[in-house]
């Protein structure tokens, strides 16, 4: 079974000082011809494309206004590069915001952004900051065909009370115990006429072959899978937060931050889901593109560089 990424990232990894020894560090400069201001920044990343991609993006964003811009990518899991933050080998990497919540603080149970936030917040080490959230997140997420969106008028999750019959929901095994799985479908949602089909690929192509001939109505599936834009899957929205947000937010050391906090927000402004699903479609698909094209190609049609 593939692992999605934020598994991967919360796992144990080796230490921060050899993964980093491990990664390429390539400098940058000014993508606007000015000339680069003394502020200097290492963007760090996972070790998984749509991170990567991400830590281009903001990279080439700030050297392009001016900022003096190194990258040392795929450095691993947040076992490596939190302690390598905290150190100022790295000043800056893309982050999931309940997924770095959870990892500082295991009791933490915010689910709203806003609530994610202030939780987050509080729980940075010393000398880290939370930039602004991005509407761009990679989370669990419950989709359905556009066939069945259409015959029972489905948008939302609470739309699914209103489907006649018995609506068979596919996810990984333990979605059937967890609280933000069925237990959370029910008591949070109320509903009461959902069965479950364990399928162990984390949303990958045997839950999606289900839900396309209709074994199962709903499969949870991650929210920048491409398999959700290939074939036009609905996905239904969570006003309830069942799923804690897993906003797209640039963690960066606190030392650099008045410099790099305007520039890195504008981005976060502009990234959405559909953008992590199109760089996913261009990382992983027939395209094989490398991250920093796909990152220069979206700032440079968002207006961000030339």
């Amino acid at each position: 079974m593939k692992r999605h990424h934020r598994g991967i990232i919360a796992g144990v990894a080796v230490a921060a000082a050899a993964a980093l020894a491990l990664t390429g560090c390539a400098s940058s400069t000014s993508l606007s011809g000015g000339s680069v201001s003394k502020t200097a920044v290492v963007v760090g990343s996972a070790n998984f494309p749509e991170n990567v991609t991400l830590a281009y993006v903001y990279g080439e964003a700030l050297a392009a206004n001016g900022v003096a811009v190194t990258y040392k990518v795929n450095i691993g899991a947040r076992a490596a590069y939190i302690p390598a933050l905290e150190k100022g080998e790295i000043d800056v990497i893309p982050e999931y915001a309940g997924s770095i919540l959870s990892y500082l603080d295991k009791t933490a149970n915010a689910k709203s952004g806003a609530d994610v936030k202030t939780a987050l917040d509080a729980a940075l080490p010393k000398g880290l900051t939370a930039l602004d959230f991005s509407p761009a997140a990679d989370s669990d997420s419950l989709n359905v065909t556009p066939a069945f969106a259409k015959a029972n008028n489905l948008t939302s999750i609470a739309d699914l009370a209103n489907v006649s019959g018995t609506v068979t929901v596919a996810a990984n095994p333990e979605f059937q115990t967890r609280p933000d799985g069925l237990p959370g479908l029910q008591s949070i949602y109320g509903l009461k006429n959902l069965t479950f089909q364990a399928i162990n690929d984390g949303g990958g192509p045997a839950t999606l072959k289900a839900l396309l001939d209709n074994t199962v109505q709903v499969a949870d599936i991650y929210s920048t899978t491409p398999s959700i834009l290939d074939n036009k899957l609905v996905t239904l929205t969570d006003p309830k937060n069942l799923f804690a947000s897993q906003q797209v937010v640039p963690i960066v050391s606190s030392s650099k931050a008045s410099a790099i906090s305007a520039v890195l927000n504008k981005i976060s402004a502009k990234l959405t889901t559909k953008d992590l699903l199109q760089f996913n479609s261009r990382t992983g698909g027939s395209e094989k593109a490398d991250p920093k094209t796909v990152a220069s190609d979206w700032l440079k049609a968002n207006g961000f560089t030339k």
